[in-house]
């Protein structure tokens, strides 16, 4: 007997003319993929273009696509994964998708060059934004209302959110899955895809060294290793540079190469995601939570949780138990 499933959140993804199939496979691989496995309503994913029909690629391919702007502008997260020309004029007709799709309040995403298109659209004036470090530069220059950080590898701000060049953009999609299901469904996401869980959005988007290949990255490895097992300790700079058998200041620069941001703020994110599952598989009190996973208070707690998660821990654990059934 054939099982209809339930289809999740709509999501359109756009292509175009002479694009890197690669940031639109990103797209595709964690949002089109049926995923019978994880046991919720998985996306719907539709492939747009501005004209229907094919499109040629690099690599001398063509694709080809039934859905238009009209689908495009209708999907309740519309992600932008480039543009042809970062120097050229986005079309009328994406522009006033964008918009028109913005106004119905779907959430707007672009990864590397697709902020082009957001910032034509006017959805990123006065916001803060992203997207290739290579062109930052001339992101600022022809749109200088835009509040663009190039050190990072995505914004989030609500309804619209940017990320940095190509794997970047893999990290925003499972960003996006994990504000849609919650982290355990992220996870098991990455697991499929061979990729880390999670990387926070502040992260630099160049690391000199992202993996270990010297003693002195082996040090810092195994001091994080060594927080991830003691989170709910008192852990301080000094504490970490201690275990690596470095001064503080040496341990921060090595620290910045390997990770890509710095100990504290890499260690607010662990506490954060070290949270989440007991807000939402456990009934806890904050306070004893706020503990566990090492906050000085549940006031600090809070307050590094709404800035990372947009949200208050209470209001998450109620969300995330309203959405469980």
């Amino acid at each position: 007997m054939l099982i209809r499933r339930e289809r999740g959140p709509s999501v359109a993804v756009l292509a175009y003319e002479g694009m890197s199939p690669f940031e639109t496979g990103i797209v595709t691989e964690v949002f089109g993929l049926p995923r019978p496995e994880l046991d919720v309503p998985w996306y719907d994913l539709k492939v747009c273009a501005e004209r229907p029909g094919p499109l040629r690629i690099v690599g001398g391919a063509t694709i080809g696509t039934e859905h238009g702007l009209d689908v495009f502008a209708s999907a309740g997260t519309v992600i932008v994964p480039g543009v042809g020309d970062v120097w050229g004029e986005c079309s009328p007709e994406l522009v006033a998708a964008l918009r028109l799709a913005h106004d119905r309040g779907a959430r707007i995403v672009s990864i590397c060059s697709g902020a082009f298109a957001l910032a034509a659209a006017g959805l990123l004036d006065h916001r803060p934004a992203t997207t290739h470090w290579q062109y930052a530069d001339l992101l600022r220059r022809r749109f200088p209302l835009v509040k663009v950080d190039a050190d990072v590898l995505y914004v989030d701000d609500g309804d619209v959110l940017t990320s940095a060049g190509s794997a970047a953009g893999l990290d925003l999609c499972l960003h996006l899955v994990r504000l849609d299901y919650g982290p355990a469904v992220a996870n098991t996401v990455a697991r499929r895809l061979v990729v880390p869980p999670h990387r926070e959005g502040g992260q630099a988007q160049f690391i000199e060294a992202p993996v270990p290949r010297d003693l002195e990255d082996d040090r810092i490895a195994r001091s994080m290793a060594w927080a991830l097992a003691n989170l709910g300790q008192e852990i301080t700079v000094e504490t970490l540079a201690g275990r690596a058998h470095m001064s503080a200041r040496t341990y921060l620069r090595h620290f910045a190469r390997r990770a890509g941001t710095s100990p504290i703020r890499w260690l607010i994110a662990q506490r954060i995601q070290a949270s989440l599952p007991l807000l939402e598989k456990t009934s806890a009190p904050i306070e004893e939570i706020t503990r566990t996973v090492g906050f000085a208070s549940p006031v600090t707690f809070r307050s590094h949780f709404v800035r990372a998660m947009r949200t208050s821990p209470s209001a998450y654990r109620r969300a995330f138990r309203t959405a469980a059934p």
